[in-house]
């Protein structure tokens, strides 16, 4: 629904929300109810005519995030802003791409009437309302991994393109000479361009109304396509042809690099290659105006500083920001060094954090986000056991606030199987939170390494240990608070120094400027990986089965944040009174500024969506419904007090959650139980839910048993087949497709059964996932038509139902689920048969969303002509209006003034007409027969033409006007039309200059010349006779707009009535066809008529279509008009005398003669001319 012209409100439902005004006008502010707790919209005077007088049928998407303090949404404070590129991605104005009257919203994909700025900003405080903190991240392109000779340039998609009403510019640069980003093998670009200065200012200025912190994000996007040749720096000698595609920014460095023959690292030429990337830029090298910022230093210069430089200036122009980065992720640029323990990039930066503060000053917080694998030290590994804290100079500088790193340090190590050795530590499954927090000030990168990619394999760990130092710490780039509290000493050649670096220990605060873990199974092994094909470092995490996993995401973003949260782990600095993580300024990565679900489905628009399914996206996934807040608040409903519910062993989350009946909250917890596969158990008064599938926590031998008085030790059941499903179907619903049905199924094959077993769930998950879920479903059923029934001494009382137990029998360990425990003098225990593997299965294939973009309208291309009358039912004097436009918006309006304000509708139209232009000149050529020698190649915008019989063409079919000089314009009409290209015909077999056009014929009409088909799609307008020669102001666009609407067209238009205007005379006769002798000359010729009964041959003569017959004949001298003639018949003489006056003497044999005669009307004066030159 189309928002844009309605008047609505929308109240959320909290118990502070006042009465809504209009209601309150109609009934009474005493009797108008505010309906707290309840939400809902008000349509203040909604025109119901557009949907046929009734009132339409609305659905609401209604987000209620359960943004409990334990969930991703709860915790989230801050997030990063992406994708770094579009080119009017983060513009909150509406940007369209036009051409001939197709328009393509630039940022309008999810919604007609907001850019997907404003609405993925509106998702983003609806769906996490803890977040207070935004990171705009805006990219230039990188063109070569050898610092010395990459250029940080603006780039864009394509070099000519035309946007409305803004077009792109970044640093003063236009499109045109923009750098051209690279283009995939389906040729489209494999990045967008870089934001808009224009887009980058709104986007700030956007947040910050919105009472978010802003933290400008300067990127690097390496433009490295495949099969290039430059020289590898990663190879000896830099010998090597060709860089990885696509790399990382990070793995920028001196050519040749460190650890190959022939590196430059440790002398001058490095500090040489360094200086050249940084280029020369200083803050005066910018010209600042309004909020425009361009560039006015060195021409070439595209060094990191005028990037770096043009944004703390357009930063500033935009109202100033928060926080502001000076570089992000540049370990192979920073580790460069000159000399032995000099890093010359660490030094650039510094220089180059002074002049951003003196462009922004000292009320933004100004930062270096460091690499996880960078921010504590340079520990080259080549032997020398160098070991520098590099970046210290960086991080005491006065004129930097806080330790930036991008952290990706790895949570777990999980494995195949269940003997792997974190497995076989008792931790249930990789999700676990005291599993996945273990591993932040722990594990590996705290206690142990793998020393090789052999060892990883083997799980051979390797401590973490500094001898006789004792500062393992210093290896531990996990171990964030021994770095932070203690002094820093370097160790050249592995020998400590006697003084320590500058750092103050808890100087300054750490600001996680990106955190985050891609959707991907085993996430958490390797968090800093991504899968993008294009790019050569596109990875699965270590061990990862490459399939997508939202709740290892959750998962991870929870545990991080709450360790974090807790005061035990983020100690208080003694030196500015803050935690040593700076929790509200850690931002995840990352938000998208393309909105949910049209990003990612919308491939044909973003090239990346593809890549969002096993990314470090939030959007999509945060918001969602957290399972283990989702059971805590219906437990909640029931009545049960917070502190006796536990949910710290469930995971995942539901994309939607609807009670669409009247049920308890115990039947509602029954049917998520069903779907994700969890129990519910009483322990000491609490009641905790766990997840299906966890380990064994005790094995019990016969000896363990209890003999009962009758009966057997141990009773074992197998259920019959024919009592099982052969297949589960479930119903779920798609939340990235408007929340319509899904159907997911499991089925075994070769089973003694048909059953079919089907039920529909009230929630929005994908569908992958549900049928990964469906088939545990199944499985779990089969393995559980086991069941065994034992009895236990009270020693066993540790045991709770819903835990797993190994129970010796046969001589074999079977793994049991205990179902129930009844409590007497011994414990009666029911149990069924539980499969592990049945909760670790793949999901099911990805489906693509089936989405369509938002219908946006825009101006249209619209042509004011004034032509022949055409019909009968035309009145001669209208002119016509055709108009074209993708989408079409079903109406349109034509509205006019006398001047430029105060215009009022003249008339509607609904058909597209067929427009064109010439795509070669089109040469004159001969009337009233055929043109056999011109083609006339045409590309229509929309629309067929099709051959036909010369008995049709004469009737008035294929009828075409072209535009031969502005306003004005030739009908042709066309025998023969051939398909050349989609949209592009062959016309031939013309007939030209029809309707009394022929002195409208061009020679040429040039290439690009306008053409309209003839047809009813064209519109009459409306005026009177009266208003023939007034100029009037035009504006044409959809009808469902207002007039000052931005998809309105204006245009200046004179209509002068060339309906009106006499055709031009035919076959004047020569002189020297008749004897004559020098004396008066008669000059006739023969009367044409604009009637459009004038082609019935069947009469005597011509109808006149005049009220009068007039003619004017001009006697010409060259320009220069000797004498005018008038007449009322079809002839006139020009006597002797007058030819005497004129030329001195009678005109004789041998002499010429210079007419024009015109058909006089009595409404618009002159007709079309006819001029000849008689000869004597």
């Amino acid at each position: 629904m189309d928002l844009s012209g309605v008047t609505w409100r929308w109240y959320p439902g909290d118990e502070t929300q006042t009465a809504d005004p209009f209601i309150a006008a109609k009934m009474g502010a005493a009797s108008t109810p505010s309906y707290r707790g309840t939400a809902y919209v008000v349509f203040e005077e909604l025109a119901l005519s557009t949907y046929g007088n009734r009132l339409p049928q609305l659905s609401f998407e209604v987000f209620r995030p359960l943004a409990d303090p334990d969930t991703a949404e709860g915790l989230v404070q801050a997030v990063t802003i992406i994708p770094a590129s579009g080119e009017f991605t983060y513009a909150t104005q509406a940007i369209r791409k036009t051409d001939g009257g197709a328009t393509v919203p630039e940022n309008l994909n999810a919604l007609p009437d907001a850019t997907d700025m404003v609405e993925a900003l509106d998702r983003l405080q609806a769906m996490a309302p803890a977040v207070q903190s935004v990171s705009l991240v805006v990219a230039w392109f990188g063109d070569d991994l050898r610092a010395g000779s990459c250029k940080v340039r603006p780039g864009v998609e394509v070099s000519a393109k035309s946007t409305t009403p803004v077009s792109w510019s970044v640093n003063g640069v236009s499109r045109a000479n923009a750098f051209l980003v690279s283009r995939d093998d389906q040729d489209r670009p494999v990045y967008g361009g870089t934001p808009s200065d224009f887009a980058v200012v709104q986007a700030i200025q956007e947040m910050k109304a919105r009472g978010l912190r802003v933290t400008f994000y300067p990127f690097i996007l390496m433009d490295v396509p495949p099969g290039n040749t430059l020289p590898n720096p990663y190879s000896d000698n830099a010998a090597e042809t060709g860089q990885p595609a696509f790399p990382w920014r990070g793995r920028i460095t001196c050519s040749p690099a460190a650890g190959f023959a022939g590196t430059v690292d440790k002398t001058a030429t490095a500090a040489t290659q360094v200086t050249a990337l940084f280029g020369a830029a200083t803050p005066a090298s910018f010209s600042v105006s309004g909020q425009s910022v361009s560039w006015t230093g060195t021409p070439g210069d595209w060094g990191l500083r005028r990037m770096v430089l043009h944004y703390a200036h357009l930063c500033a122009a935009a109202g100033g920001v928060d926080a502001f980065l000076i570089g992000t992720e540049m370990p192979g640029l920073t580790t460069i060094r000159s000399g032995p323990s000099t890093y010359p990039a660490v030094q650039a930066y510094r220089d180059l954090l002074a002049d951003v503060r003196s462009i922004l000053g000292s009320g933004t917080k100004i930062g270096y986000a460091a690499d996880w694998s960078e921010y504590f030290g340079h520990q080259p590994g080549d032997g020398s056991g160098d070991v520098f804290f590099h970046l210290d100079p960086l991080w005491v500088d006065p004129e930097i606030d806080f330790v930036g790193i991008d952290n990706y340090m790895p949570l777990s190590d999980w494995r195949d199987g269940f003997e792997h050795a974190d497995a076989a530590e008792g931790w249930p499954a990789i999700y676990d939170r005291a599993y996945l927090q273990g591993n932040i000030a722990g594990g590996e990168g705290f206690d142990w390494f793998y020393a090789s990619a052999a060892d990883r394999t083997a799980q051979v760990r390797t401590s973490i240990t500094d001898g006789a130092a004792s500062k393992p710490w210093v290896y531990r780039y996990k171990d964030l608070r021994s770095w932070w509290a203690n002094p820093h000493y370097d160790r050249p050649g592995g020998v400590e120094s006697a003084t320590p670096t500058a750092w103050a220990p808890q100087s300054k605060p750490i600001w996680f400027t990106e955190l985050g873990c891609p959707a991907i199974d085993r996430g958490t092994n390797q968090p800093n990986v991504f899968f993008d094909p294009k790019s050569s470092e596109s990875f699965t995490p270590h061990f990862s089965r490459g399939w997508r996993d939202d709740a290892i995401q959750r998962a991870y973003l929870e545990a991080t944040y709450l360790w974090w949260g807790e005061a035990a782990n983020n100690p208080l600095s003694s030196v500015y009174g803050g935690r040593m993580v700076h929790v509200p300024e850690c931002a995840a990565w990352t938000w998208d500024a393309r909105p949910y679900p049209f990003f990612p489905a919308l491939t044909d628009v973003w090239t990346d969506g593809a890549n969002w399914r096993l990314g470090h996206w939030l959007t999509g996934r945060l918001g969602a419904v957290s399972l283990a807040a989702l059971v805590r608040h219906l437990c909640l409903r029931a009545g049960l007090p917070e502190d006796l519910i536990n949910v710290t062993g469930l995971w995942g989350a539901v994309e939607g959650y609807a009670i669409t009946a009247l049920e308890s909250p115990r039947a509602s917890i029954t049917t998520l139980s069903r779907h994700f596969g969890f129990d519910a158990v009483e322990t000491e008064g609490v009641i905790r839910f766990v997840m299906r599938g966890r380990a064994s926590v005790a094995t019990l031998a016969p000896d363990d048993l209890v003999a009962a008085r009758e009966g057997d030790l141990l009773e074992l059941t197998r259920g019959q087949e024919t009592e099982l499903p052969q297949a589960l179907k479930w119903q779920i619903a798609r939340a990235d497709e408007d929340y319509d049905a899904a159907l997911v199924e499991a089925r075994r094959i070769t089973v003694d059964t048909t059953r079919i077993a089907s039920e529909s769930f009230p929630m929005a998950v994908p569908p992958e996932e549900a049928e990964r879920r469906c088939r545990r479903a199944l499985m779990e059923a089969w393995v559980g038509r086991e069941t065994a029934a034992f009895r236990l001494p009270p020693s066993h009382l540790a045991l709770d139902p819903a835990d797993a137990v190994r129970l010796e029998h046969d001589g074999r360990l079977v793994d049991l689920r205990l179902v129930s425990i009844a409590d007497a003098e011994v414990r009666g225990i029911e149990a069924v048969r539980q499969d592990r593997a049945t909760y670790d299965l793949p999901p099911g294939d990805p489906r693509a969303a089936s989405l369509t973009r938002a219908v946006v309208f825009g101006a249209p291309d619209v042509l004011l002509m004034d032509l022949p009358q055409l019909t009968e039912d035309q009145p001669a004097h209208r002119p016509l209006v055709a108009a074209h436009a993708i989408p079409w918006p079903g109406e349109m309006a034509v509205f006019r003034s006398p001047s430029t304000d105060g215009f009022e509708l003249l008339t509607t139209f609904g058909s597209r007409a067929r427009i064109g232009a010439l795509v070669s000149d089109l040469y004159s050529g001969p009337t009233s027969r055929f043109d056999l020698g011109n083609a006339l190649v045409v590309d229509l915008l929309t629309g067929t033409l099709e051959s036909v019989t010369d008995l049709t063409l004469f009737g008035g079919a294929n009828a075409l006007a072209i535009e031969s000089a502005p306003g004005v314009w030739e009908i042709v009409q066309a025998g023969a039309a051939e398909l050349l290209a989609p949209g592009r015909y062959r016309l031939t077999r013309l007939l030209r200059g029809q309707r009394g056009t022929e002195g409208a014929m061009g020679n040429p009409a040039p290439a690009g010349a306008r053409v309209v088909v003839l047809d009813t799609a064209l519109a009459s307008l409306p005026i009177a006779e009266a208003d023939l020669g007034i100029p009037w102001n035009w504006r044409i666009g959809p009808a469902s707009r207002p007039v000052s609407d931005e998809t309105y067209v204006a245009q200046s238009f004179t209509p002068e009535g060339v309906g009106l205007r006499p055709f031009s005379v035919a076959h004047v006769e020569q002189p020297w066809r008749r004897p004559r002798t020098p004396g008066d000359l008669t000059i006739r010729w023969t009367r044409r008529s604009r009637a459009l009964s004038a082609d019935n041959w069947g009469g005597l003569e011509v109808p006149l279509g005049e009220e009068l017959e007039a003619y004017e004949v001009e006697i010409l001298d060259g320009a220069t008009v000797k004498r005018v003639l008038s007449t009322a018949t079809s002839s006139v003489v020009y006597t002797a005398g007058q030819q005497t006056a004129d030329w001195s003497a009678p005109l004789a044999p041998g002499d010429t003669l210079d007419i024009r005669i015109f058909q006089l009307s009595a409404l618009v004066g002159r007709g079309a001319p006819k001029t000849v030159t008689l000869t004597f």
